[in-house]
């Protein structure tokens, strides 16, 4: 690393390079002209090199060229890499492992939140289906969808979802809207493959009381985000849980059809190791994540 100068001179050439003058380059750096030329010459001494050809106005030799974008990337990822190390200061992170359907479509939209009223903590998000195995992970806690049990793991009880059919207002205006429960037997309907805890249709036929034979359907999907995404083209009507179209309800891109209770045999859980449940930046991630679930399953009576 001998040849590795003040970081001065290095500042100062990546701002050379985009400036026309020494004068100009000088403005930006609020420092002398004189300083800017004796910081570049000391730049090309120490390298042996030319960087720039000098007359009415400044332009990079094929050498300093090279070294331009070289320069300018070390120096912008020096500058994010401090920001990020100051942020960080004094914070305690957390790694969470949950799915990422979950991740994505309840838990992402509240993180600002969090960040509001808990500045201090940190997330580091992993998202996975697998069943939790803290052996097996370095996540702290994690939050999981099944039916609360959890052995030899400390469980919290977060909240159970809402499950009702959503249409796009494209398909509705296209194939108009079903006015019973038992006319979707004639819509195009999207089905998420799966475990039982997955929304099934004849379970919500059985649950209005229809004796439903072969269903219209269109596709099985695998993921839950597919299932969403198809609907929001307008491909079908499809189950979908309360936590996974928020967003798309309040903005009107998927509607809610027929005013059912059907809650999900499932719920979400807080879970983690046992004995660390209690430490103070665990216990205040835990109240947050309990205020926050309340408030959702509350939305949905």
């Amino acid at each position: 690393m001998k040849d590795l100068p003040p970081s001065a001179a290095l500042r100062a050439f990546e701002v050379a390079t985009r400036h026309a003058t020494f004068t100009s380059a000088s403005e930006e750096l609020h420092i002398t002209q004189s300083a800017v030329s004796h910081q570049l010459r000391h730049l090309e001494d120490l390298w042996g090199l030319q960087l720039f050809r000098r007359g009415k106005s400044l332009s990079l030799t094929p050498a300093g060229a090279r070294l331009a974008p070289i320069v300018r990337e070390f120096l912008l990822t020096l500058e994010d890499t401090l920001g990020d190390l100051r942020e960080q200061q004094g914070k305690v992170r957390i790694s969470v492992s949950t799915t990422y359907s979950f991740a994505l479509k309840w838990l992402l939209p509240r993180l600002p939140n969090l960040a509001r009223e808990y500045p201090e903590i940190g997330l580091t998000l992993e998202t996975t289906d697998k069943n939790i195995n803290f052996t097996d992970t370095e996540s702290d806690v994690a939050i999981r969808f099944g039916n609360g049990h959890f052995p030899g793991l400390y469980s919290e009880y977060l909240f159970r979802e809402q499950i009702f059919p959503v249409a796009s207002p494209a398909l509705l205006n296209r194939l108009g809207s079903p006015r019973q429960p038992a006319d979707l037997a004639k819509y195009p309907l999207l089905t998420r493959d799966g475990a039982d805890v997955v929304p099934k249709w004849p379970q919500w036929f059985q649950l209005v009381g229809i004796d439903i034979g072969a269903l219209k359907e269109n596709v099985r999907f695998a993921d839950t985000n597919m299932t969403i995404e198809a609907a929001l083209m307008g491909q079908g009507i499809t189950l979908a849980r309360s936590g996974h179209v928020e967003k798309e309800l309040r903005d009107g891109s998927l509607i809610r059809l027929f005013n059912v209770a059907f809650s999900s045999p499932a719920a979400y859980y807080f879970v983690c190791p046992k004995g660390i449940e209690s430490q103070a930046h665990i216990l205040s991630f835990r109240q947050w994540l309990l205020n926050e679930a309340m408030q959702s399953e509350q939305s949905y009576p």
